[in-house]
């Protein structure tokens, strides 16, 4: 595969350098474009006669230089469109000291989820209410105003907003209002005074909202603002907002610097959330619940969400990675701590044990591939930085946040973010400056230790033996990288932090591995005991136990003496080590029996969710029906366990898992779960009854697959999706129709993905779940990504969707026809900020291609000696 190619990059020069921007915007909603006045306070660092600055899409109508000496226009502004960058000329040098910069403009409000763009929504009487919003993060505040557009150059802020004095709208800043006035025609709104901050942090929004309000018990004034008609919707994220501002406080020792905090719905979001300072912006879906049509799966969502992005006001907002390098230091402590605070929230949800299949998983399974990159990967052009905002950058971070506390302890850990935090408040870091505070809280080598982890790509597999004599047990490991296609690769080491338990000792006991191979003596162990390692699944490693190991193994899984996370982390490493080929598919297979008495949710989720690939894998081919069976003899009879009906008092996984059970059994065409969902289905479209919200999608999914007259559901699931409001609704069946039987009717939802019924946001999930569907839907999605090629470029470039787009409709392929074929067509076409992707996917096809290849025969045979044909 062809290395990915670096666009040229050069930082802006530090010869000038701002500390405020006086900006007002005058956004227009009926021609969609602005006009915008910045005066910016600079310091002229060293004799020059240009200041250079970012600057996109916009057109800089004049520019001058005042300073106590005078004032000078620029006598050429010029614009660079490949680096996005402004240059002012002046006739004479700039003489160094302070001084101003004035800079007129206009811009305008795009359509593409970036920059100052447009958004709208159907307000209940029908009309159309039109909004401007910002999504800065990583580089496009530049497309709203000329600016210094890296993370390291922060500044204050003070922002003005004019809009018509007729309009109802409201308009938001990351500061309260300070003054509101009308003069003339315009009504015009003046914020404080930011603190300073990075120009990706800034934010306003321009639309008709209404809002639900309360004020933490610290004084800070909540707010969460929804469409029109919609407010009610905002009190549960408002819940969780109103406990996690204060748990934060605590947990970091720093008050929330800002006088409140606003969390607002965007109808047109490309992202899940953005954490932009006092003014955070959410997809509908992770910010909006209704009472009786959210399910428990999107509450647990937006509490996620949530946490997450109020933990960005401190790590991130607070404290500023000091260039994209370190993005990670955003994004993998927030993604970690979003658990922490929701376990805090909602302690009955066993958040963490969800966290394996949710967190663990995905970066573990990104990163076992040769295109994968380091958690700290060098970075230059806007394009480069898109690519990073990925699994690495959020779960494999993540993961080595927790593997480090876990390590440290709670309280040392917590001390040394504390620390980390007061010494770089109102500024930028580096990760090597939260190592320094976090050694300095437990006295450990965290630098030496956690440079293994971030400057290099990959994780180790921990390969174990047992050795007894006497009473003496002692564990043996080696230590090589885990690779996706099974390769041998002992020259990359990492320092692992290994913990153990055993079963006449479950007190967790540590050792560090420092080099290829190691010893551990356990203590209180007997001779033939089962020993797990990496109990809870908390380091970031794979494990391969010997034979003898893994057969002790089997009999505490089967009797539940293993806990959940245990369980399903021995299943999970398997299956690993099946799919990259250090061990068997059928033997993974056969182990899975052990799980007989098994009722965890999140332990049935990653069987589920492994058994689901396989499926994948063979559905193509004839075994597949009796891939069907194997998932209905593991789970129907759990099903009848579980039961329909929710109960009064039931778990908040029980729940999920009966959501989980429907939608698989109805995937396996199990032919009783497929009768009751028509018949839930067709009282809730004849007004019989409402199908709860908890397992309402799945029942689409079953329905649209099992109708004995698709056309006539497809029909209905559409007329359900026009008459909804509700967002979380809309997205529950758009995400089905893929799933439709008759290739007619998954054309027709490709087709209605790219239509003006389908917000721009949403398309790549549509198209996503008809290339899920199975062989022929993958085929015919690719066609169709193909055919309108042009049609993402202009929507996508340089977002997140675009990536998305790209690895769901061409990572599933099992062929390597499909392979050249993928190849082909991008070498022929460019794919902007999204070449990482391309080759993650080629990777992929190969490795899919080869694990059919390794162990298709063996598995249809297994499947034929133990799976009776039906």
């Amino acid at each position: 595969m062809s290395a990915i190619q670096k666009k040229p990059f050069e930082h802006l020069p530090t010869s000038v350098i701002p500390s405020h921007y006086g900006l007002k915007l005058s956004p227009d909603l009926e021609s969609f474009t602005f006009k915008g006045e910045e005066t910016i306070l600079i310091e002229v660092k060293e004799v020059t006669n240009k200041v250079k600055m970012n600057c996109a899409e916009i057109n800089v109508e004049s520019a001058t230089f005042s300073n106590p000496s005078g004032t000078a226009s620029a006598s050429d502004i010029s614009t660079c469109v490949d680096d996005e960058t402004l240059t002012l000329t002046f006739p004479d040098s700039l003489p160094i000291g302070p001084a101003q910069l004035n800079i007129v403009f206009t811009g305008v409000l795009n359509d593409q989820m970036r920059g100052f763009y447009r958004s709208s929504y159907t307000a209940e009487d029908g009309s159309k209410k039109k909004i401007a919003v910002t999504q800065f993060e990583s580089t496009d505040a530049r497309r709203a105003f000329p600016c210094w557009d890296e993370p390291a150059t922060k500044a204050t802020f003070d922002v003005t907003l004019c809009i018509p004095s007729s309009s109802n709208s409201i308009a938001l800043s990351n500061m309260p209002v300070n003054k509101e006035e009308v003069q003339g025609d315009l009504k015009i709104f003046t914020y404080d005074r930011t603190p300073i901050m990075s120009t990706y942090l800034l934010a306003f929004v321009v639309g008709e909202f209404e809002f639900v309000e309360k004020r933490d018990q610290n004084g800070v004034l909540i707010r969460v603002y929804t469409p029109i008609g919609k407010k009610e919707q905002g009190t549960y994220a408002l819940e969780v907002a109103v406990k996690t501002l204060p748990f934060y406080n605590d947990y970091f020792e720093i008050a929330y610097p800002l006088p409140k905090m606003d969390l607002i719905a965007i109808p047109d979001f490309a992202a899940a959330a953005m954490e932009n300072w006092g003014l955070v912006t959410y997809r509908e879906t992770a910010l909006l619940c209704d009472p009786e049509n959210t399910s428990s799966n999107t509450k647990q969502w937006v509490a996620l969400v949530v946490g997450h992005e109020l933990a960005h006001q401190w790590f991130g907002n607070l404290v500023t990675m000091q260039w994209w390098t370190h993005l990670w230091l955003n994004e993998g402590f927030a993604s970690w701590i979003e658990y922490l605070c929701v376990d805090h929230c909602f302690p009955d949800w066993n958040i963490w044990l969800q966290y394996i299949n949710k967190a663990s998983k995905r970066a573990l399974a990104l990163d076992a591939l040769d295109n994968s990159h380091p958690i700290e990967v060098p970075v230059g052009h806007p394009d480069e930085v898109d690519e990073i905002f990925d699994d690495i950058s959020y779960s494999k971070g993540n993961c080595v946040i927790r593997m480090l506390q876990n390590w440290l302890g709670a309280e040392p850990f917590r001390k040394g973010l504390s620390l980390y935090l007061k010494r770089h408040q109102y500024s930028n870091a580096l990760t090597g400056h939260l190592w320094a505070a976090l050694e300095e809280s437990s006295g450990q080598p965290v630098g030496k230790v956690m440079s293994t982890w971030t400057d290099q790509m990959g994780y180790p597999m921990l390969s174990v033996d047992v050795h007894e004599s006497g009473d003496s047990v002692t564990l043996s490991f080696t230590q090589q990288k885990f690779c996706a296609n099974g390769a041998e690769r002992k020259d990359v080491k990492w320092m692992v932090p290994i913990t153990v338990i055993t079963q006449s000792n479950e007190q967790p006991q540590t050792y560090l591995l420092d080099g290829e191979r190691g010893e551990m003596k356990l203590e209180g162990a007997k001779p033939g005991d089962w020993v797990k390692v990496n109990p809870n699944q908390i380091g970031l490693f794979r494990v391969k136990y010997s034979s003898a190991l893994l057969q002790r193994l089997l009999p505490a899984i089967k009797n539940q003496a293993l806990e959940a996370a245990d369980r399903l982390g021995i299943q999970d490493d398997l299956f690993a080590l099946a799919k990259a080929g250090y061990c068997s598919t059928p033997d993974l297979l056969t182990l899975m029996g052990s799980f007989v008495n098994e009722r965890n949710y999140v332990v049935l989720e990653s069987i589920n969710t492994n058994l689901s690939e396989l499926a994948s894998l063979f559905s193509h081919l004839p075994c597949f029906t009796q891939f069907q069976a194997l998932r209905r003899r593991i789970f129907s009879r759990i099903l009848s366990e579980v039961g329909w009906e929710k109960g009064a008092e039931e778990a908040h996984t029980q729940s999920l898992l009966r959501d989980m059970l429907i939608g698989t059994l109805g995937k396996s065409a199990d032919q009783e779960v497929v009768s009751r969902c028509l018949e839930l289905f067709n009282k809730h479209t004849s007004g019989g009854g409402l199908i709860p919200a908890d397992i309402r999608g799945s029942v689409y999914s079953t329905v649209i697959r099992g109708s004995s007259d698709s056309n006539k559901t497809y029909s209905e699931l559409l007329d359900l999706f026009h008459k909804t409001d509700l967002h979380e609704e809309r997205v529950r069946i758009q995400s089905v129709l893929g799933a439709a039987p008759c290739p007619t009717l998954r054309h027709k939802t490709l087709e209605f993905a790219i239509s003006d019924k389908v917000r721009s946001n949403d398309t790549p999930f549509v198209i996503a779940a008809v290339s899920g569907s199975g062989w022929e839907g993958r085929a015919e999605t690719w066609q169709f990504v193909k055919n309108n090629y042009t049609l993402w470029l202009e929507r996508y470039t340089g977002g997140f969707l675009f990536k998305r787009l790209i690895g769901a409709c061409c990572s599933y392929f099992t062929d390597m026809k499909m392979y050249g074929e993928v190849k082909e067509f991008f070498q022929a076409n460019k794919a902007p900020a999204a070449e990482r992707t391309v080759q993650q996917c080629l990777e992929s096809i190969k490795l899919r291609s080869d694990w059919l290849d390794r162990d298709g025969e063996a598995v249809a045979e297994w499947l034929e000696n133990n799976i009776a044909k039906k």
